[in-house]
């Protein structure tokens, strides 16, 4: 629709348009294109045109007869001034295109929209071609589309023909049957190699492209037979040519099909495939001889070209090629050349990621490149190269770890040692790479072989075990002073150093440990979360025991101060202890604890108070240990019993370590019993345990200890009676019953031992469920609401066990069950509904069909209940409707007989009272979203008109849920069944009473604007009063600045991912780290305003030696004088980033709940669809976070009146005014009071003071006050002459 009202000039014309869904009745009156069109038609063309002589008589020949090729001598061009008429008037040339029907071509359908010269040359080949299968009555395969290209291949002559039959041909090759290709091998490449010579020298490379790519093609679907013919060879040397060819594109085409060639030939894959191609060992000779050609110019790009070539085929070589390519790569590196290193450094990469088994990479030849490579080993100030060089050892290593690992381990320490030189680079990005490949090394190398080697030592002999210890001490220097700077990294190395060899080294790594001791009792010490975390990795691996024996605490009771040094190993462990010995924590950590709480006491005593706090924070701190001990222990079995009576003692007699205590023993239940012995050991003291938990949770708490503490012990129960056997729970549930029916228990111990009950009831067999049950029943009539919910719940626990026991127990007292429900229905307190709910949740699940009476009865309650305050028993409720549903499917077996069956129960709800109706369109609501696919358009229909009939109440309970029942129809009802209930919707609503409209506001625009978004502004305008519209009109206005808002949004986001810097991302791979590795030098030099010159591509530095000492050029390291980064230009180390910061320099990072604002406001809209239908509760604070203010919140009515003046309409909410407290109470002017700051005018400082722009209006407030004090001084001078005069 088109906005009414004022227009700008220009824009009468816009306004004609069509209505909407009669576009197709009648053409356009305008024709201004096609009358355009029409009069170029049969003009003479201006520009020259594309239909040659050449073209027409392709044309012809491909029209008459067979698919021949006929030459011809005339090539004068001419034009044509008649239109030609065919004998087929309805097709038009691109006929053969629109409705190819082989689905090869699919993609160049595509095309002829196209402006592209070359792509509408494609589409009119293909077109041409299609027509004169067709009239053969050919079917379209795609042999015989190999077939008429190949004739038209022979005809064309122009190089954009031929790219275009080419292209063409290129598709249809990749389909063509193998033997096809086989049987034509021979006329097939001979027609290829001819264009392949004619085009060379061509300047299109689009023909000689696609022709290299059908060749690469045609010789890959070959059998291995035909590669044994020197013809196949040759042909394939044709094409090897071009793969050093000046054109980008020809030279990417070529080599790209060499890789395939090789790569993925058909016979490659086979049953008997051979190991290497055939054609693999002539291509590796003829990129060396190519390399030894080019020798050092370093203009010459073929080095290069050759470079690309190697780093995809070297993998696939055979040995003795591959041993020869890479020792011409060895010496092509030698020449110093930026690029070409970087190149060799890439196909090496390549060569060890790829991981080639023995027979081409053997682990000899594997082991003699990574010793070659060492004397390339560029500098440590050199950034890229030395990065690269990291990334190829790195792979160089792994691979040999695969093929032989002794012999890798053999070569790691010298890899360990130039890592290790990394470590003092200046550039922090070689430190972390270095890092990062040490601890790369350490898990793919060193882990594996650790089983087998076993413990290792310091004494170990040579092998192995040795290399090891050499490893470790390399890493161990770098805690010396002369790697401070990287102490970070270092100690990142140490660490998985720690986690994958701390088992079998720990004698070797005693030294270590107690130098990160040192260092952390250094003042001031900068990375003491690096050195906890390191020593942490140390306590995971090699255990407490081996660590407190290395650094000791330090600590027994008797120290001169409180000083404690080493205490920080305490949380260290605390954090990291796992999978180690409990008896441990016994023999060692069990006396000290005990020693410290003594000395504590004794200080106490003497009135030490602060040194006591601090042993005895040192006491609870080694007990926060033991639930890491109890985290898998290794000696469960064999330690438990030690522990387990002073275990019993604290959890009875220390409040303040009950929680640790029973943490502990709950990990140990849940994640440590996994051996029968460790189960039948923690069962074994059951009776000990249980009896103190019972003691403990039925004691009343003091006044000092907090109800809190009582939780915890109750879960601790629960956990200890899933592994206690049978009989003994029975034993204590009788003990329970007993203490619950004496007349001596108080209140507090009654609801104590219902607890209990409740934990023990469904561990215990059929029999004493149903002797449980007698004893609760009198209780659920209880008028003591605490006794009655906790009754209900333990019928709870045993109706919902999962046991079998608590199901025979259902099914047995069902009948029971039924009878005591309903007896106590009116009897049950409103705390007692969640629980009672969840009973009768339980028990419908079991019901048959004979049970549709106790539905009947039970559904008036749970109606009522949808109403309930708590939020739990409002959940069960909308739970147990679905449930009932669900059990009315299984009576009748089909789903639309039970729920109308189901809906007829619940409309009787509709003829009590009004809480009544409320409930039962609550119960509706969510029916209707939970079974809306079952229901069928007769249900739906009186459904929705006994809810509208309701929207005319004066009851805003009433319309406040009808009106829920509208938003969640909207929902879940189809579009299209939705629109033919649209007339009676759109009444019951404008039947709203004026006040209940106006109360429920927010949530009839929230209903408007979902109708609206579905069927239009118009329509909903239409159907609704005209007191209406206003509304409707702003939710319009609001929708379309959203939407604009959204545009301008996204288009701003837009632009500034457009002017973000363009270039991929530096990632992890060799051809990020090699990337042009002189783009620092033309960033420095672009930064100046300078130009890129072209001799700047490959260009090296060499840096000069140390101090005034001259360069020796005979020096064998000498190649780490050549740079290819420029030393003298200072890289920007400064990060850029749009975060804010504080004023210490942190930065200031705010996360959003979700980036997509529409994928927010859809998961807004379906979280207000669930609570509307009772599938999730409603969340107030969410409604106030979000801003939300609906009525349904009960929020105080918000008046129009606003206070102001005095007395009682004095604003209530209003700050004092400043300075109100001098005032006098009678009478002008300021007074004086004691003990405060004299009534002066004193004059705030603040920030916009400082605006210059501000200055003069500050000028004016000063001046008012100097004209104030002087006026005031004026009359009380006038005021003491008065006085004198009297």
């Amino acid at each position: 629709m088109v906005k009414a009202g004022k227009l700008r000039s220009g824009t009468a014309q816009k306004l004609k348009r069509w209505k909407k869904g009669h576009s197709s009745e009648s053409n356009p009156e305008t024709s201004r294109y096609r009358q355009a069109a029409r009069s170029r038609f049969f003009s003479r063309p201006s520009a020259r045109s594309d239909l040659t002589v050449d073209a027409l008589k392709l044309h012809n020949d491909l029209q008459s007869g067979p698919l021949e090729h006929k030459e011809t001598k005339d090539n004068a061009p001419f034009e044509v001034d008649e239109p030609a008429l065919t004998e087929r008037t309805s097709a038009t040339f691109l006929s053969g295109l629109s409705d190819c029907s082989n689905l090869t071509f699919s993609k160049v359908q595509r095309f002829w929209e196209s402006n592209s010269a070359a792509h509408k040359e494609i589409c009119a080949v293909l077109a041409a071609v299609t027509e004169v299968i067709r009239s053969q009555g050919g079917k379209e395969t795609e042999t015989e589309y190999f077939a008429a290209l190949m004739t038209t291949l022979e005809a064309v002559e122009s190089s954009e023909s031929v790219g275009a039959v080419a292209y063409l041909l290129n598709l249809v090759l990749k389909r063509v049957p193998s033997p096809v290709l086989s049987l034509k091998f021979s006329d097939t490449s001979k027609v290829f190699m001819n264009i392949m010579s004619s085009q060379a020298s061509s300047e299109s490379p689009s023909a000689l492209r696609w022709i290299l790519s059908c060749l690469a093609n045609l010789i890959r679907k070959q059998d291995a037979s035909v590669w044994s013919y020197p013809s196949t060879l040759q042909v394939y040397h044709g094409l090897l040519s071009f793969t050093v060819h000046s054109k980008p594109k020809v030279r990417k085409a070529a080599q790209h099909g060499v890789c395939s060639i090789l790569r993925g030939s058909d016979f490659m894959f086979g049953d008997s495939a051979p190991s290497h191609h055939p054609a693999a060992q002539s291509t590796a000779r003829f990129c060396i001889k190519e390399m030894e050609q080019a020798g050092g110019n370093k203009e010459d790009t073929t080095v290069l070209h050759i470079l690309g070539l190697l780093k995809e085929l070297l993998p696939c070589f055979p040995h003795g090629a591959v041993k020869s390519c890479c020792e011409t790569l060895l010496r092509v590196m030698t020449l110093s050349h930026v690029l070409v290193t970087a190149g060799a450094m890439q196909a090496f990469h390549k060569l060890f990621s790829a991981k080639p088994n023995s027979s081409s990479l053997p682990a000899e030849l594997n082991a003699q490149i990574i010793t070659a490579l060492y004397d390339y080993l560029p500098s440590e100030n050199d950034l890229q190269p030395l990065l690269a060089w990291l990334a190829v050892m790195e792979k160089a290593h792994t691979h040999l770890s695969s093929l032989q690992i002794s012999l890798c381990l053999g070569h790691l320490p010298r890899l360990f040692t130039a890592a290790m030189t990394c470590f003092l680079s200046p550039h922090v990005q070689v430190v972390s790479t270095a890092a990062q490949t040490l601890k790369t090394l350490l898990k793919e190398c060193v882990a594996p072989c650790l089983a087998e080697i076993g413990s290792i030592t310091s004494t170990a002999p040579c092998g192995n075990a040795s290399y090891i210890c050499k490893l470790f001490r390399l890493v161990e220097e770098g805690l010396t002073y002369r790697y401070y700077s990287s102490w970070p990294f270092v100690m990142q190395v140490l660490s998985c150093f720690y986690q994958v060899a701390g088992k079998e080294a720990h004698p070797i790594m005693v030294k270590s440990l107690q130098s990160l001791c040192d260092l952390r009792l250094t003042p001031r010490f900068p990375f003491s979360g690096e050195l906890d975390q390191t020593v942490g990795s140390a306590v995971e691996s090699m255990g407490p025991e081996i660590i407190l024996r290395a650094i000791p605490l330090q600590i027994d009771g008797n120290e001169d101060d409180l000083e404690f040094p080493r205490s920080w190993l305490i949380p260290v462990i605390r954090d990291r202890v796992k999978n180690t010995e409990l008896g441990f924590f016994t023999t060692y950590l069990l006396p000290l604890a005990t020693t410290l709480k003594n000395k504590a006491d004794e200080l106490s005593q003497a009135g030490r108070n602060l040194e006591s706090k601090v042993y005895m924070t040192l006491h609870l701190q080694i007990w926060s240990m033991l639930p890491g001990f109890c985290m898998q222990p290794t000696d469960l079995a064999t330690s438990f019993k030690g522990i387990a009576r002073v275990l019993g003692m604290v959890i009875s007699d220390r409040s303040d370590l009950r929680l640790t205590v029973c943490h502990a023993i709950r990990t140990l239940i849940n994640k440590s019993i996994r051996k029968a012995e460790d189960h039948a050991e923690v069962a074994r003291f059951a009776k000990n345990f249980l009896p103190i938990l019972f003691n403990v949770y039925t004691q009343q708490p003091s006044a000092a200890d907090s109800a809190a503490l009582r939780m915890p012990v109750l879960d601790t129960i629960k956990v200890y009676l899933t592994i206690t056997d049978q009989e003994m729970v029975c034993t204590f549930l009788q003990k329970a019953t007993e203490k619950l029916c004496s007349q001596e228990s108080s209140g507090f111990t009654r609801l104590a031992v219902m607890d209990l009950i409740m934990a023990m009831a469904p561990c215990v067999d059929e029999s004493t469920m149903t002797t449980t049950f007698e004893l609760v029943k009198p209780y659920l009539a209880s008028k003591e609401s605490g006794l009655q919910k906790k009754a209900y719940r333990i019928l709870e626990e045993m109706c919902g066990g999962e046991r079998e026991p608590c199901h025979q127990f259902v099914l047995t007292n069902l009948e029971e069950l039924k009878r005591t429900l309903l007896g106590s229905l009116k009897s049950a307190s409103s705390p007692a509904k969640r629980p009672r709910l969840k009973c009768l949740i339980h028990i419908v699940k079991h019901l048959s069909p004979q049970h549709t009476e106790f539905i009947t009865a039970v559904l008036p309650e749970v109606m009522i209940c949808t109403n309930e305050v708590a939020i739990g028993a409002r959940r069960n409720a909308y739970t147990l409707l679905v449930e009932i549903g669900r059990a009315f499917i299984r009576f009748c077996g089909s789903q639309k007989e039970a729920i109308l069956q189901y809906l007829e129960l619940i409309y009787a709800g509709f003829t009590g009272s009004v809480t009544m109706i409320s409930c039962t369109v609550l119960a509706l609501t969510r029916l209707v979203y939970e079974f809306k696919d079952s229901l069928e358009r007769s249900v739906i229909e009186p459904l929705l008109r006994n809810v509208c009939l309701l929207l005319s109440s004066r009851t805003r309970e009433v319309v406040k849920t009808a009106l829920s029942f509208v938003k969640v129809l909207l929902f879940v009802m189809d579009v299209k069944v939705l629109a033919t209930h649209m007339p009676l919707l759109m009444e019951g609503i404008g039947n709203i009473k004026e006040d209940v409209r106006r109360h429920f506001r927010t949530k009839l625009k929230n209903i408007f604007t979902k109708l609206i978004r579905k069927f239009g502004f118009e329509l909903v305008k239409n159907m609704l009063p005209e007191e209406y519209h206003k509304v409707l009109v702003n939710i319009r206005k609001v929708e379309a600045r959203n939407k604009q808002r959204k545009t301008l949004k996204h288009d701003a986001d837009s632009e500034s991912e457009n002017e973000e810097d363009t270039s991929k991302p530096k990632g992890d791979s060799i051809e990020d780290i090699l990337a042009d590795s002189e783009d620092e030098d033309e960033e420095e030099k672009k930064g100046r305003g300078g130009k890129k010159q072209p001799g700047q591509k490959g260009k090296a530095w060499l840096k000069e030696g140390e101090g005034d000492e001259p360069l020796n050029f005979l020096d064998p390291m000498v190649s780490q004088r050549v740079l290819a980064t420029n030393p003298d230009v200072k890289k920007n180390t400064k990060v850029r980033h749009d975060f804010k910061l504080t004023s210490d320099g942190r930065l200031i990072i705010r996360e959003e709940a979700d980036d997509d604002e529409k994928s927010k406001g859809a998961k807004e809209e379906m979280e207000d669809i669930l609570e509307e239908a009772g599938v999730k509760s409603k969340n107030q604070k969410r409604k106030f976070r979000e801003g939300n203010l609906d009525e349904d919140m009960e929020m105080e009515p918000q008046f129009q009146y606003k206070a102001g003046g005095s007395g009682i309409h004095r604003p209530l909410s209003r700050k004092g005014d400043s300075g109100g407290q001098y005032k006098a109470k009678s009478g002008k002017g300021d007074i004086k009071k004691k003990g405060q700051h004299d009534p002066y005018a004193y004059i705030p400082l603040k920030k916009a003071q400082l605006n210059r722009r501000k200055k003069a209006k500050l000028q004016g407030q000063f001046k008012g006050l100097v004209r104030g004090a002087q006026k005031g001084a004026r009359t009380g001078r006038k005021m003491q002459r008065k006085r004198k005069n009297v």
